[in-house]
C-alpha cells in the first residue's frame, strides 16, 4: 500500500476537486430583523440536468485502523456535499483519475464541510468518531438507474493507500 500524507482542508488544496463549505471568511449579512447571520452561497446544489438536489442525513462509522483506501466512487452526473452534523473532525480523500497516486487525503475541522464536484472520485465518508452524522446534498433523478450515477473503482490488492498521520 502507498503511504498517502493527511493535508489539512483548505480552500485552496481542495479547489480542483470541489468547493470546501465553512464560514470562516465567507460572505455574511444579517437577516431576520438582525437575528441572523446568513453566510451566503457556501455551495451549490449541482444536480445536473434532469435531476434535482435532494438532502439526505448520512451516518457515517469508523473505519478500522489504520486506513485503507482500497476503492474509489464518483458522481458523474452531478455533486456531493457533506456537512458534518456535529462539530468532529473527519476525512476525505478525492483524486482527479482512479489510481492510486492521484490520490489526495484531507483533514476536514468539525465545522467544515467538502462539496466533491461531479465526476471526481472520492472515498465514501472517513469519520474519526464511532459514528457521524452528516447532512448530504446530491442529484436524485429519473436516470438514477443502478450505476447510472456511480462508478466505483477497486484497486487490484495491495495497490490502494494507507493514511499517513496529519501532515505539518
Amino acid at each position: 500500500m502507498t503511504p498517502l500524507p493527511v493535508e489539512p482542508l483548505t480552500g485552496l488544496a481542495f479547489a480542483p476537486f470541489g468547493r470546501v463549505i465553512e464560514t470562516d471568511g465567507a460572505d455574511s449579512y444579517l437577516i431576520n430583523e438582525g437575528t441572523t447571520r446568513r453566510f451566503h452561497a457556501l455551495a451549490s446544489a449541482d444536480a445536473g440536468a434532469g435531476g434535482e438536489a435532494v438532502l439526505s442525513i448520512f451516518r457515517a462509522s469508523a473505519w478500522p485502523q489504520p486506513i485503507e483506501i482500497k476503492m474509489l466512487e464518483r458522481h458523474p452526473l452531478g455533486a456531493q456535499a457533506f456537512v458534518p452534523v456535529e462539530p468532529s473532525p473527519w476525512l476525505i480523500v478525492v483524486a482527479d483519475r482512479a489510481e492510486p497516486a492521484a490520490c489526495r487525503a484531507f483533514a476536514a475541522r468539525g465545522n467544515q464541510g467538502a462539496q466533491v464536484a461531479a465526476g471526481i472520485w472520492h472515498h465514501p465518508l472517513l469519520v474519526m468518531q464511532p459514528t457521524q452524522d452528516f447532512l448530504v446534498v446530491d442529484r436524485f433523478g429519473p436516470e438514477d438507474a443502478p450505476g447510472a450515477n456511480l462508478e466505483e473503482y477497486w484497486f487490484a490488492d495491495g495497490e490502494g493507500c494507507r493514511l499517513e498521520p496529519l501532515a505539518d
